[in-house]
């Protein structure tokens, strides 16, 4: 049998090289040998740290009853869903307009035109073999139908959809999304909705840039009336704020070795599934930071000093798991790590009190059961209990002995495997994230991770001006990036620009973004998932919502918007509204599931404003002033620094000079600029003032 997955970059694929089933990777080569061989097509998607699709794969694909069914019937063609999104869009569209429901593994019957006429999602291994014969009995008795199937599918998805043009959403529409956040909030556990609960990292973005706004910190000797009124704190800073909480003190966030799992099977985010995903720590780095980058509010009732510690500590924790445990040799970050070791889902993360006596004397133990809530009953499997951490201990030093005691343990069992192909899209997400929380927390390390990885995409992923989606072990692959690849990649190369000055940064997140207004627009004000010389399928993806990452909308129109303000571009401002037009109509109706876009509206209804800082690099007065800006200033607000004597191409650093000599700041909105400052108390103050 040809082992067509064996050159793969993608570790999803690779997991299955050695099946049975004679795999194809998708391709036309795939369809022309269905059409040649007047069969149907069965394409499997999912991905490598899905548990369900190891399951399937367990069952069916290593068998070889059912390879030898799936072989004589159909071309089988397997798909990574995160390195050809666009694949799995129309095939997942496909799949909930049959099913009412969608996920992974999806297993979709196509024609060797590539029109779905059955999808499902899991099959235990007996109804599967069932399915394949009665598909393949089928193909052979009732063609037609199922052809007709096929082209009523292909007809209903693929027809030219054009979403309604509106203005971007306004201060009342964006008030109106949190009120209808305030509906679905969970009072008692936080977050939104019933189990399973994922963590909502764009929402959280997205409350906090609201509460900033609507409630307003006082300026220095202020009373703080009105909204700012002591023992007030607004719906936005409560949901965001006890969401956090919730997830940092359970067992959705490893509290050994930093880092969230990918969503909680329970309400009370106690028990994980335990995938850990670039995409969603990336993005709660960053909104873990913003809550916690401002100093304690009066009146802000969750606010206390504990609790920015917590916010702020949570950041670090996840910061510094990601570079242990998903960056790569190349300088890139891998892209997941799988639910399961040793065939089973979190063996590598639960404990038994009996564990805990393995590895700490009596006293440690019980301490450590105590303060991780670990019991013999257990919260997860066989008496084994996820550790959660409700009450942080008095004895610090205690805790932090005993912690790095176990973590050093948990290092000696059999780690989780680890997808690490590079995704553009989520090491841009990372990007932005670490180079902020490295000015932030004075972390120069993570600033130069960031860089790592940004040169890394710059270098492999980014040809004449495009992207490649993914790669692996420094090799590109060979999948055409999509949208968020672009806009995320922007994003975080605007924040490193900021964060770092260097000049090819700013330039490299405008060469993205004029190849997204170039290649991806509908000609309606919004834009395409997919490029207009990418591959054809039967329908050109175009998803405004949010789900597990930023949609490409969404993520286009954030970076539009700083890209904006950086630069005075008005091409770029206008793409920018017009691709929030969406997140109007989604606000009231659908904001769980448009946290980003909402996000990207505050960040336009903010100015945006724009801060340039002029200074030599290490100087602590110009490092100071860079951190006011970036705690102090409103999102979206684009930030760039320079040494005052070259602008390196940076429209916002022009003829920005040093007042007398020192390091100075200049706020600016549309470029209309207030006076120069020189302190981090005049900075802070402008930055509060909502005048330009």
């Amino acid at each position: 049998m040809p082992n067509r997955l064996s050159e793969a970059t993608s570790p999803y694929l690779l997991q299955h090289a050695e099946n049975p089933v004679e795999w194809w990777p998708w391709g036309e080569e795939a369809f022309a040998e269905a059409r040649r061989r007047d069969v149907p097509v069965l394409v499997s998607v999912g991905y490598a740290a899905c548990h369900w699709c190891h399951v399937m794969a367990h069952e069916s694909f290593e068998d070889e009853a059912t390879a030898a069914r799936m072989n004589a019937h159909f071309v089988n063609v397997k798909v990574d869903r995160e390195e050809r999104p666009d694949v799995d869009a129309v095939y997942m569209e496909a799949t909930q307009a049959m099913t009412g429901q969608g996920g992974w593994p999806m297993t979709v019957f196509a024609t060797p035109e590539g029109a779905p006429f059955y999808c499902g999602t899991y099959f235990p291994r007996d109804h599967f073999q069932r399915l394949l014969e009665g598909v393949a009995t089928a193909w052979r008795d009732k063609r037609p139908e199922l052809l007709d199937q096929g082209k009523r599918v292909v007809d209903a998805l693929g027809a030219p959809r054009t979403l309604p043009s509106a203005p971007p959403p306004s201060a009342d529409q964006l008030d109106l999304a949190v009120h209808a956040l305030v509906r679905d909030y969970d009072s008692a556990e936080g977050g939104f909705g019933d189990a399973p609960k994922f963590p909502p990292s764009m929402l959280l973005s997205f409350l906090t840039a609201q509460d900033e706004r609507t409630r307003p910190f006082p300026a220095e000797g202020a009373s703080g009336g009105g909204a700012g009124a002591p023992g007030e704190a607004t719906p936005a800073r409560l949901m965001a704020t006890g969401t956090a909480l919730a997830m940092a003190r359970g067992g959705l966030y490893d509290q050994l070795g930093g880092g969230f799992a990918r969503y909680s099977v329970d309400r009370a985010w106690v028990v994980p599934h335990f995938e850990k995903m670039l995409y969603d720590n990336a993005l709660l780095l960053r909104a873990y930071l913003r809550m916690g980058r401002r100093p304690v509010r009066r009146g802000a009732g969750t606010s206390e000093p504990a609790t920015r510690a917590l916010l702020l500590r949570v950041a670090e924790e996840t910061a510094d798991w990601m570079l242990r445990d998903l960056r790569t040799p190349e300088g890139g970050f891998a892209s997941a790590l799988d639910a399961d070791s040793e065939g089973e889902e979190g063996t590598y993360y639960v404990w038994s009190p009996a564990q805990l006596r393995e590895v700490l004397d009596a006293d440690d133990a019980a301490f450590a059961a105590g303060v991780f809530e670990v019991t013999e009953e257990g919260t997860f499997e066989r008496g084994a209990s996820v550790l959660r951490l409700p009450v942080p201990p008095a004895d610090t030093w205690r805790f932090q002995r005993v912690r790095e005691a176990l973590l050093a343990a948990r290092a000696e069992r059999v780690a989780p495997a680890r997808d690490d192909k590079v995704v553009a899209a989520w090491n841009g997400l990372a990007i932005a994230g670490l180079a902020e929380a490295g000015a932030l927390l004075e972390r120069p390390d993570l600033v130069e991770a960031a860089r790592d990885a940004a040169e890394l995409l710059l270098t492999v992923h980014l040809r004449d001006g495009r992207l490649v989606r993914t790669s692996r072990d420094g090799r590109a692959g060979g999948s055409a990036g999509v949208l968020e690849d672009y806009a995320d990649v922007a994003e975080g190369l605007l924040a490193l620009h900021g964060v770092t000055g260097d000049p090819r940064y700013a330039h490299g997140a405008g060469q993205l973004l004029d190849a997204v207004l170039e290649h991806f627009g509908d000609g309606a004000g919004g834009f395409f998932d997919t490029a207009d010389d990418a591959e054809k399928l039967f329908s050109r993806p175009q998803d405004p919502t949010d789900n597990a990452t930023p949609s490409g909308r969404s993520a286009a129109a954030s970076a539009l918007v700083t890209h904006a303000a950086l630069t005075g571009s008005q091409r770029h401002r206008t793409a920018a509204e017009g691709a929030l037009a969406p997140v109007a109509l989604l606000a009231e109706k659908a904001a769980r599931f448009a946290g980003w876009g909402l996000a990207a509206g505050e960040a336009a209804l903010s100015g945006p404003r724009a801060v340039a800082v002029v200074g030599d690099p290490g100087d602590p007065r110009t490092e100071e002033l860079v951190r006011t800006a970036l705690t102090w200033a409103p999102l979206g607000t684009a930030l760039s620094r320079g040494d005052g004597l070259d602008d390196g191409g940076v429209p916002l650093l022009r003829d920005r000079v040093r007042v007398g000599g020192a390091p100075t700041a200049y706020v600016c909105e549309g470029f209309v600029c207030k006076l120069p400052v020189t302190s981090p108390e005049e900075l802070r103050a402008q930055l509060l003032s909502r005048t330009p």
